[in-house]
């Protein structure tokens, strides 16, 4: 009985250089698979922090709307007597770079307080809080961090001649608080804020 040969039109299987070629393509689909991968992985990630951080800023600014907008004019008693201006503003300052009275909430979740706005020197705008207006002067503001990385934290004061202001009160009187704040701010990744808030004189 002779033995079975394959027929020429038979099946065969695959040569070494074929397998090796095959692995070589399939290792590259991987390698771009992974690499694409890793790019969107990295842009969502990028895409994250970068919602976080205006989350942060539009919090900050519709913190300090709020506050700007219930701005009091009413001086604040001193303990040795006196009286300190409704609203205080100087860029120069070394303690806050504002600090004004403000009204009571509508809701009633705020008292009638004196805050302030000022940034540290770790690049952080701090929020200041006195526990009332009329306050003894040894009595320190509780302070929170409002916006961090920040570079440049900066304030004008618009009076009745619309003329912008580095400080209030002017020298000349003109009302216990501005008609308007103008913030600018920078944050440490670049980005320049500018807005305008007006006030109820």
């Amino acid at each position: 009985m002779r033995p079975m040969t394959a027929s020429r039109g038979g099946a065969r299987g695959f040569t070494l250089i074929e397998l090796l070629t095959a692995l070589l393509v399939l290792s590259l689909l991987a390698l771009m698979s992974y690499r694409g991968l890793g790019a969107v992985l990295d842009t969502r990630e990028h895409v994250a922090q970068e919602t976080q951080k205006w989350r942060r800023v539009a919090a900050f600014l519709a913190r300090f709307e709020r506050d700007v907008g219930m701005a009091a004019p009413r001086p604040v008693r001193l303990a040795a007597g006196g009286s300190a201006p409704a609203w205080r503003g100087d860029a120069a300052a070394t303690s806050a770079r504002l600090e004004f009275s403000r009204f009571a909430s509508v809701d009633g979740v705020d008292l009638p307080r004196r805050i302030g706005y000022a940034m540290n020197e770790s690049g952080e705008i701090e929020l200041w809080l006195w526990p009332g207006l009329d306050v003894a002067p040894e009595i320190q503001a509780a302070r929170y961090r409002v916006l961090a990385d920040v570079t440049a934290f900066e304030l004008k004061y618009l009076d009745s001649t619309l003329a912008w202001l580095d400080a209030w009160p002017p020298a000349r009187f003109d009302s216990p608080i501005p008609r308007a704040v103008r913030l600018r701010i920078v944050l440490a990744s670049g980005e320049e804020i500018v807005r305008v808030f007006a006030l109820q004189t």
